[in-house]
């Protein structure tokens, strides 16, 4: 008695088709489609592999590093 069948679940269904009417109802399922296809698309863009830096990359971009690297030659 407290839980309710597949019969109930249709004519609740139903009633809230007739009470939303079909354009609002087809419109808020639209919007969730939406709203999934845009979760999908922004988990798929996080899934790109952080590459560390090469030497060769440090060395063209950082010319800290490389005065770093001529004192520590200059200590041997």
């Amino acid at each position: 008695m407290g839980s309710f069948s597949l019969v109930h679940w249709l004519v609740f269904g139903v009633i809230a088709i007739l009470v939303l009417g079909g354009g609002r109802f087809s419109n808020m399922m639209g919007d969730v489609a939406k709203g999934i296809k845009q979760f999908k698309k922004g988990m798929a863009e996080d899934d790109e592999p952080v590459r560390e830096p090469s030497r060769i990359d440090v060395k063209k971009t950082d010319p800290v590093i490389e005065v770093e690297a001529e004192k520590l030659r200059e200590e041997r």
